[in-house]
């Protein structure tokens, strides 16, 4: 099983659809069964044996700083400064890149959450890693066992651990479920700009290079006030 020790939480979001809560916070600094949404995400890189992780920050940068500065243990914190330009998921990424080195690291969305069943989902996705076949590797949800995600579906899973996406398909049985491995040279010839990482999994996808692995737990996407609602009932349970 390879090891990765460094990684990154998306944070920087403006966090639209949680509103009214994020007109006073943001979305990263959320609440939902006792914790925030960040904490979910840097508490779980803590248990998989990520030391090091990015943290891009955006609204309300300077809740984000003192919330971060407070924290103890693993993994330890470096701040991506995002004020001047939220620059997406992929665009968030280039721009971290010098921190984050030229080995694979783990990304995370800081909205999508869970209790762990069985196997830990960063060693699922590490056992399944394999650098020479592939440059991303994402951690997807099966369709029926997912709460707060409002679509028909985003991809398929071929027998080989291939990607592919939903496409004009009327549904897809799996939902990305915000947690990916991926190979830095991915990214090589892109600038810090504004773009999503998806036009970087399409183009990996193309040349078979986009693999992924499902999500063996309930998977919850806290994106809106009534999700949120969901989520912490569920976790009451």
């Amino acid at each position: 099983m390879i090891e990765i020790r460094n990684a990154m939480a998306l944070a920087a979001g403006l966090g639209t659809r949680m509103r009214p809560i994020t007109n006073e916070r943001p979305k990263a600094l959320v609440e939902v069964g006792g914790k925030c949404l960040l904490d979910w995400t840097l508490d779980r890189y803590g248990a998989g044996g990520v030391e090091r992780c990015v943290v891009n920050i955006h609204h309300f940068a300077d809740q984000m700083e003192a919330h971060l500065a407070a924290r103890t243990g693993q993994p330890a914190i470096t701040i991506s400064d995002e004020r001047g330009e939220v620059l997406e998921t992929g665009g968030g990424v280039v721009k971290a890149l010098p921190e984050l080195g030229s080995d694979p690291f783990f990304i995370a969305n800081i909205d999508a959450i869970w209790e762990e069943a069985g196997a830990a989902s960063l060693d699922s996705l590490r056992a399944v890693w394999d650098g020479a076949a592939m440059d991303a590797l994402l951690l997807l949800a099966p369709m029926d066992a997912t709460l707060g995600f409002d679509g028909p579906g985003d991809a398929f899973l071929e027998t080989g651990g291939e990607v592919r996406f939903r496409g004009k398909a009327k549904s897809a049985p799996y939902a990305y479920a915000g947690v990916q491995i991926l190979n830095p040279a991915a990214l090589a010839g892109r600038t810090v700009s504004r773009f999503s990482m998806m036009e970087v999994w399409r183009e990996i996808a193309a040349e078979g290079r986009l693999h992924g692995v499902t999500l063996p737990a309930f998977w919850m996407h806290v994106g809106d006030p009534r999700a949120l609602a969901e989520a912490e009932a569920r976790l009451a349970r």
